[in-house]
């Protein structure tokens, strides 16, 4: 196993005490390959090792080379595969008891949003009523959606601090918002279902998430500049890099969904998001490589002329809600980084 993610989870069991609530249950998990979904189920796995909790983790996925890839290593006769699509699944072929749910099978690749817009709606709407009437029809104690900061949109820049009702603008007309809409035409879909059928489901905005458990090529910026540092090479911006957005280690997003999903209530929304990482993209550049690298490689930009990125965001997200609930995020943007470049060292 890769060391700094062994180390990571054994410190979330010992640090947070609500995995012990889950004793005895059955947990069931859209997304089961994904970054957030994998690692919610490696830490359970983690925590049933540790204290013979008994916890039965129910995985929905596709493919069982994937699956099989993904948890090597965490082989544990209480981790049962379900090879399902989440548009195909139905509560007549889950023949066995479920206590929670944390559902979070979504199309996540900015490439394929775009070019695969109709089944990102799809997916994210059909999929979740499938999970919702699953929860209906189970009777089950908890659900958790995972939604995304993208929920929010372009909010007004003159707020100061975002909260979960401080919604912004989404051009309703780009592909590229298959993936934010979609976010928000679920979140209404699991409040309607918490209002008209009592399906005791919660919420949670997840901000950017970063950590040990990351794929070594992920595209997003945050991996890049963490293989940047392991490949010595220098940090190339292709934008000024003002945008300016919370983000929040992988450990601190699972015990975020553990907290919603024992002690949020139901239909509402809660944003995971550490307030210590609010800085700049170019900021966060400066920083590994003056401090994590020790300026052995160097911040540069290479910025061109209608270069279509994303218009840059100011969004200062506030995490007060969750935080009331008793949730607080514990790792840092510096130690965040260098545990993610650990990780890919490994």
């Amino acid at each position: 196993m890769n060391k700094q993610l062994e180390s990571d989870l054994n410190e979330l069991c010992s640090s947070c005490t609500l995995f012990s609530e889950l004793s005895e249950s059955s947990v069931f998990l859209t997304g089961s390959t994904g970054l957030i979904g994998s690692l919610f189920i490696k830490a359970l796995l983690t925590f049933n090792r540790k204290n013979n909790s008994n916890i039965k983790v129910y995985a929905l996925c596709r493919s069982e080379s994937k699956f099989k890839s993904v948890f090597n290593g965490f082989e544990d006769k209480n981790l049962i595969p379900v090879y399902s699509d989440i548009l195909s699944i139905t509560s007549a072929v889950l023949d066995f008891n479920i206590d929670y749910i944390v559902h979070g099978a979504a199309i996540t690749v900015s490439k394929e949003m775009v070019e695969h817009c109709v089944e990102t709606l799809d997916v994210a709407y059909s999929g979740t009523k499938k999970i919702l009437e699953i929860a209906k029809d189970k009777n089950v104690k908890s659900v958790v959606y995972l939604s995304s900061m993208e929920a929010f949109g372009t909010p007004d820049s003159k707020l100061s601090e975002v909260t979960e009702k401080d919604l912004g603008y989404i051009d309703i007309l780009s592909p590229r918002s298959s993936y934010s809409e979609g976010k928000r035409i679920c979140e209404t879909l699991c409040a309607c279902y918490a209002s008209e059928y009592n399906v005791p489901v919660k919420i949670i905005r997840l901000a950017q998430t970063l950590g040990a458990g990351i794929d070594y090529n992920d595209t997003r910026v945050t991996a890049m500049f963490a293989r940047s540092v392991v490949e010595n090479k220098d940090i190339i911006l292709k934008t000024k890099g003002n945008s300016k957005r919370q983000v929040i280690y992988t450990t601190d997003a699972v015990s975020a969904i553990l907290a919603v999903l024992l002690r949020g209530a139901s239909g509402q929304s809660y944003t995971a998001c550490n307030h210590e990482t609010f800085v700049s993209i170019k900021d966060t550049a400066s920083l590994i490589c003056e401090k994590i690298a020790e300026n052995k490689i160097k911040l540069l930009f290479d910025i061109q002329e209608n270069n279509n990125f994303a218009p840059e965001v100011i969004m200062n997200l506030s995490s007060a809600k969750l935080e009331s609930l008793g949730w607080k995020a514990t790792v840092g943007l510096e130690e965040a980084y260098r545990r993610m470049i650990r990780s890919f060292e490994n």
